[in-house]
């Protein structure tokens, strides 16, 4: 026998059919919400960033970050280098974005094949620091006779005078090697093992200030990162002045041609992202409310200034 007293189960009549029916489909509708409302979800895109370090250490890029990941359901993943390593990253598609600042370089970058769609993003200026007390006597030079004076001074043991050098083939490292050569070196041979005066320190820029405190010596540092560690430095900015000087930041994405793997349409948010009014609005007065001044400038609209196309300065992708 059955549960219900009899070898067939009982005959529902037409109005218990019907409630059946209706629980039934009541719980389809549920679980098919359900189940629609964890299937329709778009798990969140993955954007991997190589920058230079300033971009980095300085806070600008933790405080664009946000706005970027909620306006594109995206997860950030950031890896602060030197520009030289940053470019291996790029050249080995580890990353879709990067984000550095040696024109020459990333000239090459392109002309390689690696990079596609470069926008230049911001700029802002080098600056040679050392102690305020200016054993070296640079105070106010030009960059390339700061150098002359310190070379000169420092290959003859004067007491106190120092250069701390980046030392880590990055945007900064190859800055100073720019106004070493324009002060009339060769940087290999007359400046490298010179003596116990050069030191390549083989680190960021936060570290090389903090280690250019410790040894009361100059380095070569931009304006962002100098600013930002400037609280904990006994150091001040000494030259400031000259074309040299100029520091450019530029973004692009890495050329899916090249490696398969790189995310072109998350990659193509971001640099439109950078150039967008709003965030070239943000760049333009970070740091001014904790430091007095920007650390860095817009590129909107100063082509001319920053002396790179027109086509390159903020603008958007089509």
């Amino acid at each position: 026998m059955s549960i219900y007293g009899r070898t067939n189960p009982p005959v529902m009549d037409k109005r218990s059919t019907f409630l059946v029916a209706a629980v039934l489909v009541a719980a389809l509708l549920v679980c098919g919400c359900t189940q629609t409302g964890t299937t329709t979800a778009e798990p969140p895109q993955t954007l991997r960033i190589a920058t230079t370090t300033s971009l980095y250490d300085t806070g600008l890029l933790d405080s664009l970050v946000p706005g970027f990941e909620k306006e594109h359901n995206a997860v950030v993943q950031i890896v602060s280098a030197g520009t030289g390593k940053a470019i291996e990253y790029g050249q080995r598609g580890d990353v879709d974005i990067l984000m550095v600042h040696d024109r020459a370089r990333e000239d090459v970058f392109l002309a390689d094949g690696y990079g596609l769609n470069r926008r230049v993003i911001a700029y802002n200026y080098f600056v040679i620091v050392g102690p305020e007390s200016d054993p070296a006597g640079i105070a106010g030079m030009q960059p390339e006779e700061a150098f002359q004076t310190i070379y000169a001074l420092g290959t003859n043991g004067t007491d106190g005078v120092a250069f701390i050098s980046r030392g880590d083939n990055s945007g900064t490292h190859s800055k100073e090697k720019a106004i070493w050569k324009s002060a009339g070196y060769n940087y290999t041979e007359d400046i490298q093992n010179s003596g116990a005066w050069y030191i390549e320190a083989g680190k960021g820029m936060g570290d090389t200030l903090v280690m250019t405190n410790e040894k009361q010596a100059y380095t070569l540092s931009d304006i962002g990162t100098f600013l930002a560690y400037k609280g904990d430095l006994d150091l001040v900015a000494l030259v400031d002045s000259g074309a040299i000087l100029l520091n450019v930041y530029s973004v692009m994405e890495i050329n899916p041609a090249m490696h398969a793997g790189v995310n072109t349409s998350i990659a193509q948010d971001w640099i439109n992202y950078m150039v967008s009014d709003d965030v070239q609005q943000q760049i333009e007065v970070f740091g001014v409310a904790e430091y007095g001044q920007p650390l860095f400038f817009c590129a909107s609209g100063k082509a001319e200034t920053i002396g790179v196309p027109a086509g390159e300065c903020a603008t958007p992708l089509a």
